[in-house]
């Protein structure tokens, strides 16, 4: 699977919220998957365990066998790469734009700044 299919399966994991709330569920702790039916009893095993088995694919749930029960771990790796690759970089752009935008309104604000553009 290329880098590109490992995102795609990553972002589509994610964009569902009840993906997302099994994530929030497990990031303080694995939880047995019949601990997880109990918490999201609108849903019955099987649904559970289809969105267990996409985030599994996805890389952010590890699965554990410990005899019949069956731990899910959180690993937060896939999300880091996304930080990563997508949210510093465009962070760090953002705060430079707006580091220049403030620059430039402390000129404009400076009495030097408003007597270039009453020279004008």
């Amino acid at each position: 699977m290329s880098i590109e299919e490992k995102f795609d399966t990553l972002f589509k994991a994610l964009g569902h919220r009840t993906r997302r709330q099994i994530l929030d569920l497990i990031k303080d702790g694995p939880k047995t998957t019949g601990a997880l039916c109990e918490t999201l009893s609108d849903l019955d095993r099987c649904t559970v365990m289809q969105h267990l088995s996409l985030l599994e694919k996805a890389g952010l749930v590890v699965v554990e066998r410990r005899g019949r029960e069956r731990w899910n771990h959180l690993d937060a790796l896939p999300i880091h790469d996304v930080q990563k690759r997508w949210i510093g970089p465009y962070a760090a752009h953002a705060i430079a734009v707006l580091g220049d935008m403030e620059k430039m309104a402390e000129i404009d604000a400076s009495p030097a700044g408003a007597a270039d553009k009453s020279d004008a």
